[in-house]
């Protein structure tokens, strides 16, 4: 019976492949940031009434929950596909190239959302071939704290009725169009913002025994917290803390400013040790200021929690790839230390998120995920959508 199945699903995402291409040709051109996708949320709805799906909208604002009844009753399971974009200008020179300045899908989210179409549409042709309710979350605002998934699980969406499990699918340009990867356990890292502002006593560059040097404190900040990975963290557990930013709000060459602020990320696979750090980085940050007679204010802004991949759900659908694509296509995955808030989703129930492979390098389609020059090789689209339909009724 499965491979009767996985014969239509093909089936049917060859035929819905222009379509589909169609979808995401016109989200790419007509990206939103988060939070903002009101234009994306009534698109994705039209498609929904011209396919005659029963679905909820607004949730978390612009977000949409498709629900799909099979044959009878039977296990309830969720798919989910995220919609923002990013603020990055574009510059490939392809027809469907974004129309929005400044804006740009560079995290392959229109790859997310018109596979969730193109499965949702698969689905219902083949809603007498399986059994149960399949739920379809359309989620905003993944790239910006708090996280739309937050505020998708707060309005219910995981609600009546409750999936077993749900999956969601990232697009992986490193690895070749046709392929999956997956990793049970922990698999992405958490991820806070870390912000400092550190006040010292400005003045004249050429008479600094009269001031207190805020740039000289932050260099010693920054130096300092380097510990808080190389002494107080296990070795075993997987820590990033970056800083990419720092200004002060005044200075010259001649000039000593009488602020610094600093921003940066502190992530890490453990939950427990991820609040630890924060108080060693407060009493760090604090010390050494106060030490040089300055002083900083530290300001950790909790952000999306590690993604922990079930390891009963990931194997399921680890098969169920290997069945749809054959073994040579399904990879094992290292661990990420990046973030994606559908780490929320695997805090509340089982949960697989699984990558898809997008990258073509005979054509020269390479370019990573938040960069103004990511792509896809568009044959990923009939994986997308396909796999991502029998990940939720395939056995």
């Amino acid at each position: 019976m499965s491979q009767v199945i996985i014969d239509k699903i093909k089936s049917l995402s060859d035929q819905y492949f222009e379509e589909v291409r169609g979808i995401r040709h016109h989200l790419h051109m007509n990206p939103e940031l988060s939070y903002v996708e009101q234009e994306t949320g009534k698109y994705i709805c039209k498609q929904l009434d011209s396919w005659g799906i029963e679905y909820q909208y607004p949730v978390a604002d612009n977000g949409i929950v498709a629900i799909l009844h099979g044959s009878e009753a039977g296990p309830v399971r969720a798919l989910r596909a995220d919609i923002d974009a990013l603020p990055i200008q574009e510059e490939n020179d392809v027809p469907y190239k974004s129309q929005n300045p400044g804006i740009m899908h560079a995290c392959g989210h229109d790859v997310h959302t018109s596979s969730a179409l193109g499965a949702v549409k698969i689905l219902n042709e083949l809603k007498n071939e399986w059994k149960g309710t399949i739920k379809v979350l359309f989620q905003p605002a993944e790239e910006k704290l708090p996280g739309g998934a937050s505020i998708m699980i707060r309005e219910g969406a995981l609600k009546n009725p409750e999936p077993t499990y749900i999956v969601g699918q990232h697009v992986h340009p490193p690895l070749a169009a046709g392929k999956i990867g997956l990793r049970p356990e922990t698999y992405m890292a958490s991820a806070d913002e870390v912000y400092l502002m550190i006040h010292g006593r400005g003045g004249h560059a050429a008479l600094p025994q009269d001031v207190v040097d805020p740039i000289l404190v932050a260099s010693n900040i920054l130096v300092q917290l380097q510990q808080v990975i190389s002494r107080k963290s296990l070795p075993n557990v997987p820590n990033v803390l970056s800083f990419g930013k720092i200004n002060s709000d005044g200075g010259a060459t001649n000039v000593i400013p009488e602020r610094v602020f600093i921003e940066g990320t502190f992530r890490t696979m453990d939950e427990k040790w991820r609040m630890e750090a924060h108080e060693h980085i407060r009493r760090i940050a604090t010390k050494v200021a106060e030490s040089m007679e300055a002083t900083c204010e530290v300001d950790i802004r909790v952000g999306y929690p590690c993604l922990y991949n079930d390891i009963e759900a990931t194997s399921r659908v680890k098969q169920l790839a290997i069945d749809y694509l054959g073994l040579e296509n399904v990879i094992d995955l290292p661990i990420r230390m990046t973030a994606e808030d559908f780490a929320y989703y695997s805090q509340e129930m089982p949960a697989c998120f699984y990558r898809l492979g997008t990258g073509n390098v005979e054509k020269g389609i390479t370019s990573p995920v938040h960069t103004p020059t990511f792509d896809i090789d568009e044959e990923a689209l009939k994986v997308g959508m396909g796999f991502m339909a029998y990940s939720v009724i395939g056995e």
